[in-house]
């Protein structure tokens, strides 16, 4: 060998040395194994707070997943700012599938609600499926004279200004169904918010408050003992739970459709075999027997979509309230 060629041999080995050290110092990927997750427990964050109408159905899809993926399943309650709490720990978390976020419609209003939320609520998080959907019910106090929706828009238009609505707080699922409503019909009510469905609940069934827009399943004990009145359900289709109800679309709104929901995400970047065997699991979770009575007991259609699918319905559902909030001036309390 030449001196000139000893040179290059020299600086060929030098520089592939510091190609080698350079690569050593990048982050390492991680692990995309499908067949060795999960090696440890999972934690499914819930941003509400314990006993709320996600945490039950949470828990019990919990204990199912548990089961099929031979791992402990935690549910961790991170209640506060309408779910931002919740997830934004969830958006920092390791993007390795053992952090999950079980979000809902108040994911979605957040995103629009808060001016400055410390994480992107569709950049930051990885869509795994949109687990369920339930309808709300627009009931109203009996002493009010209106048997019909029909009939409430046109007691609500003759009497505009004086007939207040109540909803679990400003910017919440209650307060933005009850507004697109309004919207769609051009009726003009006073926005009464309270702190939390109960104390709504309370007064609507005293009479402090004309209409409201929760859940169906809060509202079935009420409905069968008189003490609201349902004039429509919010959803596509009727409900099985009140199937002499009609939607709000058949009632004269075209294009009325609301859901109270919930879906899981994991955080941005978890390897797509980790995202397809939760997807895989979920699903199967969703149709056993447990699952489908429970969920059919309290009125909740069963969805189970792809990773896709719910990406992109999480990002209609965004747009939608978005519009909402902007055309009502919603705040946060």
């Amino acid at each position: 060998m030449t001196p000139i060629d000893a040179r290059k041999a020299r600086a060929l080995t030098r520089s592939a040395a510091a190609a080698l050290a350079a690569l050593c110092l990048l982050p390492a990927a991680p692990a995309a194994n499908a067949d060795t997750y999960p090696s440890h427990p999972i934690r499914i964050v819930v941003p509400f707070s314990p006993g709320g109408a996600v945490d039950g159905p949470t828990r019990l899809i919990a204990k199912e997943l548990s089961k099929r993926l031979g791992q402990g399943v935690v549910v961790e309650n991170k209640p506060g700012a309408g779910a931002t709490i919740g997830a934004d720990i969830v958006a920092k978390a390791p993007a390795d599938g053992y952090t999950l976020l079980l979000a809902s419609q108040t994911n979605a209003i957040s995103a629009t609600l808060y001016s400055h939320l410390p994480y992107d609520a569709v950049k930051d998080f990885e869509p795994i499926s949109l687990l369920a959907r339930e309808p709300g019910v627009v009931v109203v106090n009996p002493k009010v004279p209106a048997a019909t929706l029909p009939e409430f828009i046109a007691y609500v238009k003759a009497n505009p200004g004086k007939i207040d609505f109540a909803s679990s707080g400003n910017g919440s699922g209650q307060h933005l169904f009850a507004a697109l409503l309004a919207s769609k019909t051009g009726m003009k009510m006073n926005h009464v918010p309270y702190r939390g469905s109960g104390q709504a609940t309370t007064d609507l069934l005293a009479g402090r408050v004309a209409m409201s827009i929760p859940g169906i399943a809060g509202m079935m004990g009420h409905i069968k003992d008189g003490k609201l009145r349902p004039l429509a359900v919010t959803g596509a289709r009727r409900s099985p739970l009140l199937p002499d109800v009609p939607t709000v679309e058949e009632s004269g709104v075209p294009g009325y459709e609301a859901y109270v929901w919930m879906g899981l995400f994991a955080p941005k970047g978890t390897p797509k075999p980790i995202v397809d065997l939760l997807h895989k699991e979920i699903v199967a979770v969703l149709a056993t027997d447990e699952v489908k009575h429970y969920f059919a007991s309290v009125g909740t259609e069963i969805v189970g979509s792809t990773p896709a699918e719910f990406g992109s319905y999480f990002k209609a559902q965004k747009e939608l309230w978005a519009k909402v909030i902007h055309e009502t001036g919603a705040k946060i309390d």
